[in-house]
């Protein structure tokens, strides 16, 4: 526990280290060396103390315990400090923040290195890692929103990184925007809850929560319904999602670190840190679960429609935090933190092996335009085919455990939310074949060159390695933390549990009959005025753009139009304008005759006598 402090500290140290270097260091490619091994180095060292620090707290007993830094401020009794909390949550947290955020580290040092601001780049990344390192470690609501706004700069910074390209540019500003939204509803509940429990510190908070609503109210409702929509913010869930397509505007190492293993998990985090809100008011709960329904069934849809790999994988992501919430708010809580580990090895893999595939081909992105590559690049197309199983949750890999305990947990709910999530899983194997089935099979669309190196595809195989067996030993660090008391044993003889199974081989079956086989012909119904409609609906994300286009956007920028001259500034501006008026005439008394000054003083003597005779008469 005594090294907690340095988890956080290392990444910060990369980027003070990383910023002064790119000021003084004018050699480039002794610079682009030195960042790379500062960068990834610092996380990497993050990770080696992460797992001595998990090391001696399960050797302690595995009792949760907070290590005190200092006082953050003290004003009128106030005193937040910065502390940070170790527990089972946290630790399964930490792990994955430094295990695949080094990996993925590792793996953009070859991948950058030709691009410009190679040492920001770092500076950036350690940046947003340290940021979720706070969010997670942190005792008390101050310092995890410090993390939370954190992230949300660093992502602002990251997925514009390519800042001389406007569109990027948007993308950046979108992102932030729309998760602004969520980050307000967010502080709204966490100032209410300080209201009503008079801390801010979060297992006082909680057990203050339980004292104070013992039954339920409707203030807990309304706190943990805002802090809901904090996390459909960060993990683009509906109807916060649309930042997060746009957001692969940035390097893919930046989308498999955002998508796969901090930003999007965060509200995944928050609700599991605040489970206790969330026990309180069942109404609370369940929109938890309709949320992380509702997003998972729209963003499958949308994810078969689309052309870019990395698209694709977006929505996938999407889907998969849509599984997490769905287990969150039918209570299994300790399924969707399972399913938050697995999720990261599998995404996190096949986001890097697209990258692999996208730098082969001179940074091309459409899948229609690449095909016949499993043997031009056979370590990618290995990469991607285990991602791919595994996020189609095959049996025996590590998406399989946990996302089936998820839809198990869900038929327990309700019968509804199990079909929801089945159909689902059968879409998710349907658009992955779809994907595979496009980028590598058929013809070579584009000639690859492969560029990667031995820290590009060594990531590659240890994420592969856990895509398939990071699963199999479960998730017991959680089970004395998060009230289902950790995954139990699934039976999978049932007839609901061999449907479940059977989803997604039926969705790869279907999806390799129609997308390479052709003994599926669907081409008519697709081509038909009803299937075109239907395709350009789902692929557009079902309106929600263009909607909140014409609802908020349009009405804004109208607005702003009408409103360039600022009216609130024509305020100030008149009052400049009336002081101005008054300095040019009063400079016309300042004629230089000193008859004239005489003159005034006169005047000015005669009228304090005359307004002093009024007021005594």
């Amino acid at each position: 526990m005594d090294l907690l402090w340095l988890v956080p500290t290392l990444p910060l140290a990369g980027f003070f280290i990383l910023f002064v270097a790119g000021l003084f260091v004018s050699e480039q490619r002794q610079l682009k060396w030195f960042s790379g091994l500062v960068g990834a180095g610092s996380i990497g060292l993050a990770a080696a103390v992460a797992l001595l620090v998990g090391m001696d707290y399960h050797a302690a007993g595995a009792e949760p315990s907070a290590y005190f830094l200092w006082t953050w401020m003290d004003v009128g009794g106030f005193a937040p400090s910065i502390r940070l909390y170790l527990d089972g949550l946290s630790l399964v947290m930490t792990g994955v923040i430094t295990g695949v955020g080094f990996l993925i580290h590792l793996y953009a040092t070859g991948y950058m290195w030709d691009e410009e601001g190679y040492s920001r780049f770092f500076a950036y990344m350690n940046l947003f890692v340290f940021a979720m390192l706070m969010l997670v470690l942190g005792d008390n609501l101050l310092v995890l929103f410090l993390g939370w706004e954190g992230v949300g700069l660093c992502s602002y910074l990251l997925i514009g990184f390519f800042h001389k390209d406007p569109e990027n540019g948007y993308a950046a500003r979108k992102a932030f925007v729309v998760t602004r939204v969520g980050d307000t509803a967010m502080l709204l509940g966490l100032f209410l809850l300080f209201r009503e429990v008079g801390t801010i510190e979060v297992q006082a908070a909680m057990a203050g929560a339980r004292e104070l609503w013992p039954d339920g109210s409707t203030t807990v409702t309304i706190i943990a319904l805002l802090l809901l929509g904090g996390a459909v913010g960060k993990s683009a869930q509906v109807p916060l999602q649309t930042w997060l397509p746009d957001a692969m505007a940035g390097p893919t190492p930046v989308s498999a670190l955002i998508h796969a293993a901090t930003m999007v998990t965060a509200g995944v985090y928050l609700i599991a840190r605040t489970h206790d809100l969330f026990l309180l008011s069942p109404t609370a709960q369940f929109a938890v679960a309709a949320v992380g329904l509702v997003t998972l069934f729209i963003s499958s849809f949308t994810a078969l429609t689309q052309r870019d790999i990395k698209r694709v994988l977006a929505y996938s992501t999407m889907s998969q935090i849509g599984y997490m919430f769905l287990a969150l708010g039918v209570g299994a809580w300790s399924a969707a933190i399972f399913h938050l580990m697995t999720h990261a090895f599998f995404k996190a893999l096949l986001f890097l092996a697209s990258g692999s595939v996208i730098l082969a081909l001179h940074h091309e992105q459409d899948m229609f335009r690449m095909g016949g590559l499993w043997k031009k690049l056979p370590i990618p197309f290995a990469s991607m085919l285990i991602g791919s199983i595994a996020l189609a949750a095959l049996p025996f890999t590590s998406g399989f455990y946990s996302k089936d305990a998820i839809v198990l947990a869900s038929f327990e709910y309700g019968s509804f939310f199990w079909a929801g999530a089945a159909i689902a899983a059968f879409m998710t194997a349907l658009y992955t074949t779809r994907m595979m089935v496009i980028t590598f099979l058929g013809e070579t669309g584009t000639e690859p060159h492969d560029h990667s190196h031995i820290n590009m595809w060594g990531p590659l195989l240890v994420l592969a390695a856990l895509a398939i067996g990071g699963g199999w030993y479960g998730l017991e660090a959680v089970a004395s933390v998060l009230p289902d008391g950790g995954v139990g044993e699934q039976d999978h003889t049932s007839t609901v549990a061999i449907l479940t199974m059977a989803a997604p081989i039926l969705g790869i079956v279907i999806g390799y009959l129609i997308f390479h086989g052709r003994q599926l012909k669907l081409d008519r119904l697709v081509e038909s005025q009803a299937g075109d409609a239907t395709q350009r609906f789902w692929f557009g994300g079902w309106g929600f753009d263009a909607l909140y286009d014409r609802v908020f956007v349009g009405p804004f920028v109208w607005f702003a139009r009408l409103n360039k001259r600022d009216g609130v500034d024509f305020v100030y501006t008149a009052a400049a304008g009336v002081t101005r008026g008054f300095h040019h005439v009063i400079a016309l008394t300042q004629s230089g005759h000193l008859r004239w000054y005489a003159a005034n003083m006169a005047i000015g003597l005669l009228a304090a006598f005359a307004i002093v005779l009024v007021l005594l008469a």
